[in-house]
């Protein structure tokens, strides 16, 4: 019985991830397509970062809440990831910005300044998932009276 419990867990755990993985991909082609626009018609990066961040940042909780967790969660912990997670973009965007100036080529600028947004965000996958599940979507503690109230009382 304990191990049919852990392959349920497990294929819930997987689910969970499952879906997490499709809302962050539904929120990273939202969010690189307006960051690569916004570069490529000369937005500064800074600015193209804080864009992109808008467009998937809205997708992103609508779905994780709706669909992956099926539950509200915790609006300031949820806020202080996701804008951490745009100053960590902001800052690697604008870095990158600087040092791909001496290039020529506007496309080949678009295209590496564009792929600093995108690897930001697939570093900070794993990280985001691991705190939207422990932080902002964790299911409440069972008291000890529920967890009690549920218990069969042999008689």
């Amino acid at each position: 019985m304990r191990s049919l419990t852990k392959v349920r867990l497990s294929r819930a755990r997987l689910l969970l991830w499952a879906r997490y993985s499709a809302s962050s991909v539904v929120a990273t082609v939202v969010s690189q397509v307006a960051f690569a626009l916004c570069y490529w018609f000369g937005t500064p990066a800074l600015v193209a970062t804080l864009v992109a961040w808008i467009a998937g940042a809205v997708p992103n909780y609508v779905l994780n809440r709706r669909w992956t967790w099926g539950r509200g969660g915790q609006k300031l912990p949820y806020t202080i990831i996701v804008i951490g997670s745009a100053a960590t973009a902001a800052l690697v965007t604008s870095l990158t910005d600087h040092f791909v100036q001496p290039l020529e080529s506007h496309a080949w600028k678009t295209v590496l300044v564009s792929g600093s947004y995108l690897a930001t965000y697939a570093v900070l996958f794993i990280v985001k998932f691991w705190l939207f599940d422990r932080l902002v979507f964790a299911k409440p503690a069972v008291s000890a009276d529920a967890a009690e109230a549920r218990t069969p009382v042999a008689t």
